[in-house]
């Protein structure tokens, strides 16, 4: 066994030595009269995952159950503690009616911890897949982000920002293919804000985030939803090279790194993906449905354009009309064909 299995061993046994549940795992002692602890998935900056199985539900299903241990040192902040647990995780047992984020089971606080069952979702992290595979394709990538950009239009038509989109927190469903989107970050933030103020009535903290894939204005504890895109942007780097994003070089002037190089891909995807990683809100991509759009031009728009003539027309109207900045007139007609033909010019003009 070499060092790095041996170092994840010991933790592991150090967590089932440390907690109740750990201490349950491969025992018939059931947690809540109900759960066996059958391993530990892992353990965070703020809690432990748990695989249990649920023994009194017929079929006695898998189900994930997430141990969150915050630090509160007097009465007031553990209720309201107690209070932000409850509105969090009310919100994510409304966002678990999506099929591509796990459904929220219960939720309960017990002994000073905090925890939540989650439906257990079979398959491999985007991380062990690229890992095991190599890096992706074009095509492949962008498969992916049509996939996802929709699961983050959902969560910020919720208000949620997720704040840990990373590959190791995007599950490929051994069932059916689906990418599920796991380990929010929204309660954590809530919890850990109630822990600090309980110490010290200072300003949080607490990052709450991976370096790498969190931006700039994250570390400033000011997410906002095109934190979101950031992390889904570098993740997509992620996919095409196989590197952590702490691996690249990084711009000493912008700040941005530098990962154009070590891909092979189109110009106009690399045009989206460089948007979407802007470390400058402004340059940024706000919202995910400028992305979906973004994707959705790149894909039709050059191929149109090869259908339609590229030379400009000696009809007099038309030309007016192609070198003309303001609101054509509408007594004049143009050809939905030219119009169209203009209009990618106009675009390709642009990008350039």
């Amino acid at each position: 066994m070499n060092r790095f299995y041996q170092k994840i061993t010991n933790s592991l046994e150090s967590i089932s030595q440390q907690t109740q549940l750990g201490q349950m795992c491969g025992s018939k002692k059931l947690f809540r009269d109900r759960y066996e602890i059958l391993q530990i998935l892992g353990r965070g900056g703020f809690g432990i995952t748990f695989l249990a199985k649920n023994t009194i539900l017929p079929g006695k299903p898998l189900c994930v159950i997430k141990q969150l241990c915050p630090k509160v040192t007097n009465p007031q902040s553990w209720q309201r503690a107690c209070m932000r647990f409850e509105k969090e995780a009310r919100t994510l047992g409304q966002l678990g009616s999506h099929s591509q984020i796990p459904m929220l089971l219960d939720y309960f606080q017990a002994n000073g911890e905090f925890f939540l069952i989650q439906e257990y979702v079979p398959g491999l992290t985007l991380a062990r897949e690229v890992r095991q595979t190599g890096p992706k394709g074009e095509t492949s990538v962008k498969h992916f982000l049509q996939e996802l950009l929709p699961v983050l239009q959902y969560l910020h038509q919720h208000c949620v920002i997720h704040r840990d989109i990373k590959p190791q927190n995007l599950l490929r469903c051994e069932d059916d293919g689906r990418v599920v989107l796991i380990d929010f970050g929204a309660v954590k933030e809530q919890l850990v804000d109630v822990c600090e103020n309980s110490i010290n009535q200072a300003v949080n903290t607490n990052f709450i985030g991976t370096r790498g894939f969190a931006p700039p204005e994250q570390f400033s504890l000011h997410p906002v939803y095109a934190s979101d895109i950031y992390a889904l942007g570098i993740t997509c780097i992620y996919m095409l090279t196989a590197k952590n994003p702490l691996e690249f070089e990084y711009d000493a002037n912008s700040g941005e790194i530098c990962w154009q190089k070590e891909v092979n891909i189109s110009d106009s995807f690399a045009h989206i993906l460089g948007k979407m990683v802007k470390v400058t809100l402004n340059d940024r991509f706000k919202t995910a449905n400028e992305v979906m759009k973004a994707l959705s031009n790149k894909s039709y728009l050059p191929t149109l354009a090869n259908c339609l003539t590229t030379q400009k027309s000696n009809n007099k109207s038309i030309t007016q009309y192609e070198n003309s900045s303001e609101t054509p007139d509408p007594d004049v007609y143009i050809p939905p064909a030219a119009r169209t033909a203009s209009a990618i010019r106009k675009w390709r003009a642009k990008l350039k």
